[in-house]
């Protein structure tokens, strides 16, 4: 399975790509069907099972839901008029869907949480329905929000086909499958992982176009570190989350031109281009998906030590990084899963932690079985990580997760380049573990704010 690192890595806004941006194009897709079919609906009701339930309001799923009906995207949605539209949606209970006309839809009574058992295709999903004016039922469809924004109907997720990935009379010259079809293909060819992933986007794009695509990923990500590092003030949602990257960053700026720094001080620069990131993310900033929202600032906290900390940085490096560790990523995908509710935080932080090792270790010159290893270690010391966010929001323990997933990150790249490529644990080994680990986890940590911390820790 193929899947393009402007799948792994796609721009939109907090706090969540499963419970945020997942639903909003959920919605889009929905008015697409009605537009598409010529039905004359004049009522919708939708309806959200699972995780989108539990910790939906947490996550802001009811909102996403709302502006992906009133015709916004993750990708290009503009601040400003999407609170004008949710003002006069709230007034009107009135939806202009181009192409189908008025149709009624009151936020308070039409968008229902069902907290009874999920759906059975996928712990994230929702129902939309379309009624004409007698109140009989026209149009019905299924979505799940999997992960990482990629959202499937119902025989889209039981074709497996995913919907994202190149179809099957397509074939890209490097259709690696598992990490160790990547080693022998790169073996076979004289080729990096990010050069047989390069080759595979040429399929679908022009060399420019990957290259200018890719940056643009990086000037979103380096743009949300940026911003992150300069807002202060306290997080939306309830829990009185203060921001604190601002903080910790001019700390660290006052401290940069003293003669006694600590050696580990490049951690603390580490872990604040990660909170910076999370911090955005909790706000409803834009975001880019890495290959989560909630996991969205572990590849932008290294790539940024990457060029702050590292001799010989480049923008060639940057682009290795990107291409590597959406190869990484999309192994890990297409073999178990991204989503904090289907495995839990394992498949958020560990994956985005496995992506910027695999990144890092590319950019520093490591070769694929360097690589490979970078990526094992880093996703084997997240197994287990349970998803359990206090009050359903991405803020505690996600932002500090991410922190860590950072460190660790660096970590498992250095540890790879002191060797040779040849360890005891394949990566397949461990992305298996992974999966079976996330079937056998218990509901209540998996992103339902059932268990853990969520349920340790009194909100106030």
């Amino acid at each position: 399975m193929f899947i393009s690192v402007f799948d792994i890595f796609k721009i939109g806004i907090g706090p969540s790509s499963s419970h945020t941006m997942g639903p909003m194009v959920a919605a889009g897709r929905f008015l697409a069907l009605l537009r598409d079919n010529h039905v004359p609906a004049k009522r919708i009701i939708v309806s959200l099972h699972g995780s989108l339930a539990f910790t939906g309001k947490g996550h802001a799923t009811d909102r996403a839901v709302l502006l992906g009906l009133l015709g916004h995207l993750p990708a290009t949605i503009d601040p400003d008029r999407a609170e004008e539209d949710l003002t006069a949606l709230s007034d009107t209970k009135i939806l202009a869907v181009e192409g189908v006309g008025r149709i009624a839809f009151d936020p308070q009574a039409d968008l229902l949480f069902d907290y009874g058992p999920p759906l059975a295709g996928h712990a994230n999903g929702l129902i939309l329905r379309a009624y004409d004016g007698e109140g009989r039922p026209l149009a019905e469809e299924t979505y799940y929000s999997i992960g990482g924004g990629f959202v499937l109907t119902e025989a889209e997720l039981a074709e497996k086909d995913g919907g994202f990935g190149v179809a099957e009379e397509e074939t890209v010259p490097f259709p690696f499958r598992n990490a160790r079809e990547m080693l022998a293909m790169g073996r076979d060819s004289g080729k990096s992982v990010a050069e047989m992933k390069r080759a595979n986007e040429e399929l679908r794009h022009p060399a420019r176009d990957i290259d200018a695509g890719v940056d643009a990923i990086w000037e979103a990500m380096d743009s949300c570190i940026r911003r992150g590092l300069s807002v202060e003030g306290q997080l939306p949602g309830g829990l009185k989350v203060k921001r604190r990257a601002s903080a910790i960053h001019k700390k660290l700026q006052a401290e940069a031109g003293k003669n006694r720094a600590f050696e580990h001080t490049v951690m603390d620069w580490l872990a604040v281009y990660a909170m910076a990131v999370n911090e955005e993310n909790a706000a409803g900033g834009r975001i880019v998906t890495a290959p989560t929202n909630g996991a969205a600032g572990v590849v932008p906290a290294v790539i940024r030590y990457y060029l702050s900390h590292c001799p010989d940085c480049n923008q060639t490096g940057i682009r290795t990084f990107l291409l590597t560790a959406a190869a990484i990523g999309g192994i890990i995908k297409a073999n178990a899963s991204i989503s904090g509710a289907e495995v839990g935080c394992q498949g958020e932080v560990g994956s985005a932690s496995a992506m910027a090792a695999a990144g890092l270790c590319a950019a520093l010159g490591g070769s694929n079985e360097q690589i490979e290893n970078a990526a094992e270690i880093a996703l084997e010391h997240h197994l287990g990580m349970t998803c359990d966010p206090v009050g359903g929001l991405v803020q505690v323990p996600c932002i500090e997760r991410n922190a860590l997933g950072a460190v660790k990150a660096v970590t498992a790249a250095s540890l790879a380049l002191r060797g040779d490529g040849t360890h005891f644990v394949p990566l397949d080994s461990c992305i298996e573990t992974m999966r079976q680990t996330g079937l056998d986890m218990t509901d209540k940590y998996k992103e339902t704010s059932k268990g853990g911390l969520a349920v340790n820790v009194v909100e106030c």
